[in-house]
């Protein structure tokens, strides 16, 4: 019985309870040298990038997401388990699966999140993802190594169902596509202290600046975008609590890097709806043909640079670049950025400065393979056409005439055509 009885708080009591249980299982086991024990009384600290808090682009359920999915984390580069959508739940109290996938894709949009690899076991078989969570919004061309499937998600996630993540993917895609019209190497390295005094303006001067992924004038329309959705009349986020029978959703069986969301499609107007259709073409209508080396990254981001020159040139200057590319096997210095490269042929065909060079070669090879394609394709239309057709024929049946002398003298019967027939199998 307490000497104080009732004035004892219960916290005390359960306190008083732990170390109770901390000594006996002190005395329990084998015999180890004294030492003193340490129960740690407070509440558990996290630090938390202040940026992420600030980040204007996320909203609050995206920045919830991010803190519950560090939470999980248990020291940098160490390897943890990704945690469930029911775990996340819990954590941020969010009680919507859909919720949560759309703030993984929007972190995944704005570069806080990066979806690494995709795991496979011997048979195939999908066995998960390996993410990479960041401190601050990674550069596009770290984004770009790191994520092999980060344009085709950004060019997919730009026609989503849902207007926010649609907005926000537009916005990344502007951006990229605003840099290259000003023929800027949009995978060039940016010092971090610029990026990070640019988002410093942003966020606490409000000034129209560059936010990490997202130029000034994108930043402008996702602001404007983002008062409209939280103006009089528009839905607010569900933030419910969770409910006690959460289903455990594992992220081997909710796919989050394909931010598939079961919101019904809304009639949204956006700053981005008239989005360019990067399929292109050469010169008449001929499809483009890349170099091997590229990646799916790579490629896609190419159709963005060769969006900004005629469709004649286009073929011309992949060629350029695979004849750079092939030049390494004679000797010339490494290619290490192909995108850079390509962005200076590009800039370079604007002033009326490009030449093709090392793409000569290239481009005469894939014309001499054409040319014995269509000659192909032409001989299997027409069989008279293959030399040497016609005499075959004259010697077999030249041939005919002393083959049957022949059967004739040995008393051989030549089998009839319906004995052929039968023996065919």
């Amino acid at each position: 019985m307490s000497e104080c009885g009732s004035a004892v708080r219960p916290e005390t009591l359960a306190l008083d309870a732990l170390i109770q249980a901390t000594i006996e299982h002190a005395g329990e086991g084998e015999v180890r040298p004294a030492s003193d024990s340490m129960l740690f009384l407070g509440n558990r600290h996290t630090a938390f990038p202040t940026l992420v808090v600030q980040d204007p682009v996320l909203e609050p359920v995206d920045k919830l997401v991010w803190m519950s999915i560090r939470l999980q984390a248990s020291e940098t580069g160490g390897n943890t388990a990704f945690p469930s959508y029911a775990s996340i739940a819990r954590t941020a109290n969010v009680s919507s699966k859909a919720t949560i996938a759309r703030a993984i894709a929007i972190l995944r949009i704005t570069r806080w999140l990066t979806l690494c690899a995709r795991l496979r076991g011997k048979c195939g078989r999908f066995q998960g993802n390996v993410f990479a969570l960041h401190d601050e919004p990674l550069p596009l061309g770290d984004a770009l190594h790191l994520d092999s499937g980060y344009m085709q998600f950004l060019r997919e996630t730009a026609e989503h169902r849902h207007a926010r993540v649609r907005a926000v993917a537009q916005g990344a895609l502007a951006t990229i596509d605003e840099d290259i019209e000003l023929g800027r190497d949009v995978c060039a390295d940016e010092h971090p202290v610029t990026r990070r005094m640019q988002a410093t303006e942003v966020v606490e001067k409000e000034m129209p600046r560059r936010f990490f992924a997202f130029s000034a004038k994108v930043m402008t329309e996702l602001r404007g975008h983002s008062s409209s959705r939280n103006g009089p009349g528009h839905q607010e986020q569900n933030m419910n609590p969770v409910e006690a029978g959460v289903q455990n959703l594992h992220p081997q069986n909710s796919n989050p890097g394909s931010c598939s969301c079961s919101e019904t499609n809304k009639t949204t107007t956006t700053h981005h709806s008239e989005q360019k259709k990067f399929v292109l073409h050469g010169e008449g209508e001929a499809p483009l043909i890349y170099p091997r080396r590229l990646s799916a990254n790579q490629r896609e981001l190419a159709d963005r640079y060769l969006n900004q020159v005629p469709p004649d040139q286009r073929q011309a200057i992949l060629d350029e670049l695979e004849g750079r590319i092939r030049s390494e096997q004679r000797g010339m210095k490494p290619l290490y950025d192909e995108m850079s490269f390509l962005n200076s042929l590009c800039k370079a065909l604007k002033k009326g400065e490009f030449e093709s060079n090392l793409g000569i070669r290239v481009h005469e090879e894939r014309i001499a393979r054409e040319r014995e394609l269509q000659q192909r394709k032409a001989r299997c239309a027409d069989p008279s056409a293959i030399p040497g057709l016609e005499n075959l024929r004259r010697q077999i049946q030249a041939g005919e005439g002393p083959i049957a002398e022949i059967r004739q003298t040995l008393g051989i019967r030549r089998p009839s055509k319906q004995a052929k027939d039968s023996n065919t199998p």
